[in-house]
């Protein structure tokens, strides 16, 4: 092996006071159960192959879907760590199973809001607060499907 690695931070052990840092609100560890348990509930989020991109006009948010069968999730993320960023996500719809021309509700998983989205949706996230939307996309049983059963 390398001697450069010997003193490296990345290989150090730090103490950690995990206690005092959830006692003032500085832990992730409630967002990561939530994301977790998320995840278990939707077969979309369980697959590899079924990742799909859509378009933002903010280099600092990410957009993206997974779709398996009638479950579709689509997720945006800020990026910025520090800072509130705000976008226009364009979805490409027949990857989430609909017509261009189509909306649709999308219930956020994670603040258990309800949104009615289409084409085009503005979106503002700030970190700390709402850093992410986790959208369950729902679609009436009875709308013809688009794209057939989907990607897994």
């Amino acid at each position: 092996g390398s001697e450069e690695y010997l003193d490296s931070e990345k290989y150090q052990l730090k103490p950690r006071d995990w206690a005092t840092a959830e006692r003032e609100g500085r832990t992730i560890t409630p967002l990561i159960t939530k994301l977790n348990t998320i995840r278990r509930a939707h077969p979309a989020l369980q697959r590899l192959r079924n990742l799909r991109f859509h378009r933002t006009d903010n280099d600092a948010l990410i957009a993206y879907s997974k779709r398996t069968g009638a479950d579709v999730v689509l997720v945006v993320v800020n990026l910025d760590p520090h800072h509130t960023q705000e976008a226009t996500i364009s979805l490409d719809m027949p990857r989430l199973g609909l017509d261009w021309h189509e909306s649709m509700p999308v219930h956020d998983e994670l603040t258990d809001e309800t949104y009615h989205w289409g084409r085009t949706n503005y979106v503002r996230l700030e970190p700390g607060r709402a850093p992410a939307h986790v959208f369950h996309v729902q679609r009436s049983s009875a709308a013809p499907r688009n794209g057939g059963a989907g990607v897994s």
